[in-house]
């Protein structure tokens, strides 16, 4: 039977190094990274805002808003949002916030409410171009097309000894 050699801390010390800078590497990558856009809402401040209080009382509270709405009446929109991303793959919303105040035709507020993730509806856009007419030529075809618009014979009307037409 063969005889083990008794091994070194000295000798096993490169490794376990190398393996501990490899796991926290590993780690780093996996690590989540989150990211918060829009506004930053306090809960004081929300319990400040209303029914009866004007406008400009809101903006001091609040701050201006994100965007505004006059559609089926005057609103202030806060928004605020959070996004997670995972090393290199896209971010995806994990919390959303938006707080919107409704006025009336007294331009005093209404009503106050406050709609998250589980409220909104996702919309697609559609982000490509719009095509155009025709069919898409190739670059051939489109150095061949530019040569014959330049009107490079004498005349092309058909019958006139130019460009053989179907006035032949």
């Amino acid at each position: 039977m063969r005889k083990l050699k008794p091994v070194s801390v000295r000798a096993l010390l490169p490794a376990s190094v190398a393996l501990a800078l490899g796991a926290v590497g590993l780690t780093a990558c996996g690590a989540a990274q989150i990211d918060r856009h829009g506004h930053v809402f306090i809960d004081v401040d929300l319990q400040q805002v209303k029914p009866g209080m004007s406008k400009d009382q809101v903006k001091t509270v609040l701050g201006s808003p994100d965007t505004t709405s006059t559609i089926g009446g005057d609103a202030y929109y806060y928004i605020s949002s959070t996004q997670k991303t995972i090393a290199f793959l896209k971010p995806y919303e994990i919390e959303r916030q938006v707080v919107a105040v409704y006025f009336d035709k007294g331009e005093t507020v209404q009503q106050v409410a406050d709609y998250g993730l589980k409220d909104g509806v996702v919309v697609n856009y559609y982000k490509s171009e719009t095509p155009a007419r025709g069919k898409d030529l190739g670059l051939v075809e489109q150095f061949l097309g530019n040569l014959s618009n330049r009107k490079m014979f004498k005349d092309q009307r058909p019958g006139a000894g130019g460009i053989p037409g179907p006035g032949l």
